[in-house]
């Protein structure tokens, strides 16, 4: 069980003034310049002499950079966010040889995140004002919810999203999150497309298909953004209008994501859901517009996350067990079953919904898996050593295709 406080992230948007809003762009520049330069620098340094060069290495490069003539603008801002930069670049060097991840990228000034993250040193937090290094007056917050009674932040990130929005993130320990109340229940979740998720008590949650919502708004956006002349001011103006449709999607889908996990990690205490392979399936072209609007992935990571919050268990069922084509009651397994095959009767006499039957089927894994713990490997732990996922192996002669989508 967790023993101290969740650092947990509270996202406000704000309106800055010309003059912060100009400081901080300047800001994102600079931390984009910096964090490409020392990239070149460590990527050159390994393949012309096999050098690998560290965070401190790279630290005092960037006081050198600042006091030549090209780099001196540097100077103009605050050095914290630029530090902190180049400590992002050597976590992401840290993950590339752990092999967790690619090796690092440069940053693009149109396509890489707009943002900047600030220490305890760079910004000054009173009374429910945010004042950051550098600037003379507060940031102008939009106050949606009250921070934890006592909390101070440790780290400010400041952000600005492709549509012009500008958002502050403050990290702070939340006392308020820790385990619930343990529950007997548990429930099995099948993830589909006409049901946002299947519960193995039969109960399914409509897909709200936010995408679907505004797609005739955002293909007239579109149009008109194809129509107007590259780097003109009305293709700037028109790319904005795209990007604001897409980030009302995004947010009405996160809302809608956060509310069903919080509910169902609250009514259980152990849930069991399937590890798809959504970039395998979103292969299919004629399905990928429907899986990427209904974020499973994210909906996965959500659940993880409040499962290690709240101390629920979340088992994660191998991919290719047959969850849909298993008779949930007598255990005997069905042949081919395509996507349009919604119901299905077993040899047992049966009638099967093939969802509800695929959440029944998930459960009963998930529990065999939390009672004996056989062919379980865990998947994340907590920093106290408590595994919160674990997944079951399913043997591969009872493997059904990746790349097949929960219908």
């Amino acid at each position: 069980m967790p023993t101290s406080h969740v650092k947990r992230a509270y996202k406000f948007r704000f309106y800055p003034t010309a003059e912060q809003a100009e400081m901080l762009a300047r800001t994102f520049g600079c931390v984009r310049k910096v964090y490409n330069l020392a990239l070149a620098a460590r990527t050159e340094a390994w393949a012309l002499r096999q050098e690998r060069i560290t965070y401190n290495q790279t630290s005092a490069m960037l006081t050198a950079w600042k006091r030549t003539e090209d780099l001196a603008f540097l100077n103009e801002v605050s050095s914290v966010p630029m530090q902190q930069a180049l400590r992002h670049l050597q976590g992401a060097f840290t993950n590339f040889f752990a092999k967790r991840a690619k090796y690092p990228r440069f940053k693009s000034k149109h396509k890489s995140r707009a943002s900047a993250e600030y220490t305890s040193s760079a910004f000054r937090y009173r009374d429910g004002e945010l004042t950051l290094a550098k600037m003379a007056q507060p940031l102008a917050l939009v106050w949606s919810r009250p921070l934890p009674d006592g909390a101070v932040p440790s780290t400010v990130t400041v952000s600005r999203d492709a549509s012009g929005r500008w958002f502050v993130s403050l990290l702070c320990e939340d006392p308020g999150v820790g385990p619930l109340p343990v529950l007997d229940t548990a429930v099995g979740i099948d993830a589909g497309l006409d049901s946002l998720v299947t519960l193995s008590t039969g109960e399914r949650i409509i897909n709200p298909r936010q995408e679907r919502k505004d797609r005739e708004r955002l293909a007239r956006a579109q149009r008109g953004l194809a129509r107007k002349a590259k780097g003109s001011n009305n293709r700037a103006k028109a790319r904005v209008r795209v990007t604001r449709i897409h980030a009302r999607i995004a947010d009405r889908r996160r809302d809608f994501l956060h509310k069903l996990t919080t509910r169902l990690v609250r009514e259980n205490q152990t849930l069991v859901i399937e590890d798809l392979a959504v970039r395998n399936m979103v292969k299919n072209h004629t399905l990928a517009r429907a899986i990427s609007d209904a974020s499973w992935t994210e909906m996965r990571s959500m659940l993880e996350y409040k499962c290690d919050w709240y101390g629920r268990d979340l088992v994660v069922v191998d991919r290719f067990f047959p969850s849909s084509k298993l008779c949930s009651a007598c255990g005997s397994l069905a042949g081919r079953m395509p996507l349009n095959v919604r119901t299905w009767t077993c040899g047992c006499g049966t009638t099967h919904d093939r969802d509800v039957n695929a959440a029944k089927n998930l459960l009963a894994a998930g529990l065999a898996v939390s009672a004996c713990g056989d062919g379980v490997r865990p998947q994340r732990s907590t920093p106290g050593g408590r595994s919160s996922v674990k997944q079951e192996v399913v043997p591969p002669q009872r493997r059904r295709a990746a790349t097949q989508p929960r219908g």
